[in-house]
């Protein structure tokens, strides 16, 4: 679900732009509405809630179309509790992010002999491209559009993140950009066009090159480059697991070099824990002696 909540967490941090590129229209005043809703799948699933003046929009991304309950009803299942709450318009959209030819993803209805609930579908795969390359709060979805040539869109969206002035914006988009783009594009392509065309030239990774630098000066290269990747690693997984960063801190510099080679390819926290299981630890070295 890493991908889904990505995305969701983008939605929420622009929710005019999101909900005017699914309404074709300037919704005007919009903000994210913090609802509780009984009952499962509510907590399990990567879910936004968009309100308006005038109607409530549920925002579902989908990585894979297989759900339980399945998609159909639990829509339904999520507009009746809504309105329930409510009682306004509600409009719903599921955003597949994954090339499928499943039939879930072509259905946009919950029907049974007596009930017809509607709701929207987006296949990102059908989308223009243009849309997602002019916003910025767009963009990490853009290598996920419809296109003839992966591997030119995915250097059209390299070049619009190197646009971007804001160091702290081009971070964040660049990181998001990676990680989506893991969903259709081979993990080699991404280095090379996202991360040596990009990290490597763009004033991004020369910020992050000249903040490990700044802190090898105050804190020793070691602790520098520990506490660099650490930061880096929590601003892609969020809160890391309480043992982690120590284990990073105790690692040579060799080890750190080799972590932070390997560092853009982790898709999850879980990556990180394997690879550092190849180090021993500190204890472990003065048990062995």
């Amino acid at each position: 679900m890493a991908y889904d909540n990505l995305c969701k967490r983008l939605a929420e941090e622009s929710p005019a732009t999101f909900a005017r590129w699914l309404l074709g229209t300037n919704p005007g005043n919009i903000q994210v509405l913090k609802t509780e809703l009984s009952l499962e799948p509510i907590s399990a699933d990567a879910i936004t809630f968009l309100e308006t003046s005038e109607q409530i929009l549920h925002l579902e991304f989908q990585t894979q179309p297989t759900s339980e309950p399945p998609l159909p009803l639990r829509m339904l299942d999520y507009w009746v509790r809504l309105y329930r709450k409510y009682r306004r318009p509600i409009q719903q959209f599921i955003i597949f992010l994954q090339t499928t030819t499943s039939e879930v993803v072509f259905t946009e209805e919950f029907v049974t002999e007596t009930t017809r609930h509607r709701y929207r579908v987006i296949r990102m795969w059908e989308q223009n491209p243009a849309i997602f390359l002019n916003d910025s709060a767009l963009l990490p979805l853009a290598p996920l559009a419809q296109t003839n040539s992966p591997e030119r869109l995915l250097t059209q969206v390299a070049a619009e993140v190197a646009k971007i002035e804001a160091i702290e914006q081009r971070r964040n988009v660049l990181a998001a950009v990676q990680i989506i783009a893991g969903l259709r594009y081979d993990k080699t392509l991404i280095q090379q066009l996202l991360r040596e065309d990009i990290m490597r030239e763009s004033v991004i990774y020369q910020d992050i090159l000249q903040q490990g630098v700044q802190q090898g000066r105050e804190e020793g290269r070691g602790e520098g480059e520990a506490s660099l990747i650490i930061r880096l690693l929590t601003r892609r997984f969020g809160e890391l697991p309480p043992q982690l960063p120590q284990q990073i801190r105790s690692l040579s510099l060799t080890q750190l070099d080799a972590l932070g080679e390997e560092l853009l390819d982790f898709t999850e926290i879980a990556e990180v824990i394997t690879f550092l299981e190849q180090f021993p630890s500190e204890t472990d070295s003065e048990n062995a002696n």
